[in-house]
């Protein structure tokens, strides 16, 4: 597989001394300031997801989720009605 090619851009505005310590660092760990931004914020961006992607829970709550699933559907009277009905939008269309 091929390696991404970069062509998006993005522009920062940050403060003078925002901008020494992102050199000082990306000089420290012998990258660009834009590799060790990118590498940067790629990593949080990975730490801040997985929560919004994977969740974990214990064998007794899974075990009550896979439950919940194999229930039967009680019926909803005013759903179904909701469902069974046209729309607002597609009354006006008629």
């Amino acid at each position: 597989m091929r390696p991404e090619t970069r062509k998006e851009k993005l522009d920062l505005r940050l403060t003078p001394s925002a901008k020494r310590l992102l050199q000082t660092a990306a000089r420290t760990a012998n990258r660009s300031v834009s590799e060790f931004v990118l590498e940067s914020a790629l990593a949080r961006a990975e730490e801040t997801l997985p929560d919004r992607t994977h969740f974990s829970v214990t064998g007794a709550k899974w075990q009550e989720f896979l439950d919940a699933l194999d229930r039967p559907v009680k019926s909803h009277q005013r759903l179904e009605r909701l469902l069974r009905e046209p729309s607002v939008i597609e009354r006006e269309s008629e």
